[in-house]
């Protein structure tokens, strides 16, 4: 039986997740909530005066602000162009090689931050860490799904979630740590520069596990497939599991042979439905951002202390607060996400956070010294963080792998986690203006737009829990109509390749039943 590194089956699995996918996603987490808490310490605001808006008002506060989005957006940026990029090199160089590159611009990147003196130096270790996140954020997801079973599929990359969850966390309660200390720039530099340590695990580790089965065959690397197949499993070479499983993907492929993978195919609807497939993805990644997601993550303690008026020191208490709870709420998420299905997770999610932000914008609407107001504001934050892991950090990276057919899984991947980065991008840049600006109605924004939520799921987005990603590919195949996807899914049995395969008389009865 083939192994990697001695192990071989769950127990491989688990270290697949322990070794690459729970520090590429701490990485996540962790760099892209780094800047938020430290805003408003001392020392910092002393090394980087021209995005401090503590010490001034007025024209010179709102300037400061606009270049203040600016810098924390720029790692957006990095992010949003090295997950595009993953389309190209993801397909060429294979899931390990983009991981270990990915790795490699974060701990560059983090090396250049933690050392900045200058705003310039630390802009260019912005940009380099997101750049590096980017591909990271775009490729353990495919690799990750590529390597489960349909069954345990779902749990495997919500955990995707929790570990971004945990990265918030832990910066959070680190940073909040050494702002106690308040001696220099020992309250910053050291919080940023744990973040190598991650990197460091991702770079010695991802070459010890198997590169993807489905990029090995379509690279026509049929035995090196079977291998690595085998020792995911846990199973024999030879065995007819790994067989059937190898011919079903080979299938897929054959079927794709003739079409050669285009960006233009994504605008095209064809008999494949990618058009409507790419969109799928593409509003599931608007909808994960504006919905108020990264707002809390990352300005937590700036909507605290600037608010709702309280010192920097409850601030960034509340804030470490906020974030532990997000991640203990990721639990939810990992029981619900295979017993009740992406599409309940989405709406259940989706409609709670706008709940939340209305509230939210209601409380935050009364002066400062109202303590009750204060009281229930903090309150709706924390609830905000109970819903938004059911659906909306780490089931939006998953669904997007499932429903992508095998030739442009790593294209649409790339592009819908890139436009995920975009619309980061906007909140970080957004928010401290609007929060100096407008307040309380900045929050309304992210209510309207997490209120379609449920109602979008409900009509377009098929439940994939379950099937097998081959099997995905045929239903979006088969299905009457992009409105009729949804009913499709739902009566289409779920069954392997190898028994009782779908015919055309399922069709007549589902046109009956529909």
């Amino acid at each position: 039986m083939v192994s990697f590194f001695g192990v071989t089956g769950k127990a491989l699995s688990i270290a697949q997740i322990a070794l690459v996918v729970a520090p590429s996603f701490i990485l996540f987490g962790y760099n892209q909530s780094g800047l938020g808490p430290l805003l408003s310490e001392d020392n910092w605001r002393h090394q980087f005066p021209l995005i401090n808006t503590v010490d001034y008002k007025g024209e010179v506060k709102a300037h400061h602000a606009t270049l203040q989005g600016l810098v924390i957006a720029t790692f957006t940026l990095g992010a949003l162009i090295g997950a595009l990029s993953c389309s190209y090199t993801g397909t060429l160089l294979g899931r390990r090689w983009v991981i270990f590159i990915g790795a490699l611009c974060t701990l560059i990147g983090e090396a250049i931050e933690c050392s900045a003196f200058e705003l310039g130096q630390l802009i260019v270790g912005r940009v380099i860490i997101g750049l590096g996140v980017g591909q990271l954020s775009a490729t353990v997801p495919v690799w990750q799904s590529e390597c489960s079973s349909a069954k345990n599929r779902g749990k495997h990359v919500v955990l995707d979630g929790m570990f971004i969850s945990f990265g918030y966390t832990l910066e959070s309660w680190i940073d909040f740590g050494f702002y106690t200390l308040k001696t220099g720039s020992v309250t910053w530099r050291p919080p940023i520069a744990i973040a190598l340590l991650f990197s460091l695990i991702v770079l010695f580790s991802i070459f010890l596990f198997p590169e993807s089965p489905r990029w090995l065959l379509a690279q026509n690397r049929g035995s090196e497939a079977r291998e690595n197949l085998a020792a995911l499993k846990g199973l024999p070479v030879d065995s007819p599991e790994i067989e059937a499983e190898c011919v079903g993907i080979e299938l897929s492929l054959e079927d794709s042979s003739n079409k050669a993978a285009s960006f233009k195919d994504l605008f095209s609807m064809g008999e494949d439905k990618l058009a409507y497939r790419f969109g799928l993805c593409i509003l599931l990644q608007f909808f994960q951002q504006m919905s108020g997601t990264n707002l809390i993550s990352v300005y937590a303690s700036t909507i605290f202390q600037q608010g709702l008026g309280m010192s920097s020191y409850n601030s960034k208490l509340l804030s470490a607060g906020t974030l532990t709870w997000k991640f203990l709420s990721c639990f939810v998420a990992f029981f619900c996400i295979d017993r009740f299905g992406r599409r309940v997770c989405f709406m259940v999610s989706g409609g709670g956070m706008a709940l939340c932000m209305v509230a939210l914008a209601v409380a935050t609407s009364f002066p400062h010294d109202n303590y009750g107001a204060s009281v229930a504001a903090a309150f709706f934050v924390y609830l905000f963080c109970f819903f938004t892991p059911i659906g909306f950090l780490g089931a939006n990276f998953l669904y997007c792998t499932e429903v992508a057919p095998i030739r442009l899984r790593v294209a649409m991947a790339s592009i819908s986690t890139a436009n995920h980065w975009l619309w980061n991008f906007a909140v970080a840049m957004i928010t401290p203006v609007a929060i100096n600006n407008i307040g309380y109605k900045y929050y309304i924004v992210y209510a309207c737009i997490g209120a379609c939520i449920p109602v979008t799921v409900y009509f377009l987005y098929p439940e994939t829990k379950g099937r097998s990603l081959e099997e995905l590919d045929t239903i979006f195949k088969d299905s009457p109509s992009v409105l009729g996807t949804v009913k499709y899914a739902k009566y289409k049995p779920m069954m392997a390749p190898e028994e009782v395969p779908y015919s055309k008389t399922d069709d007549v009865n589902f046109q009956e039943k529909v």
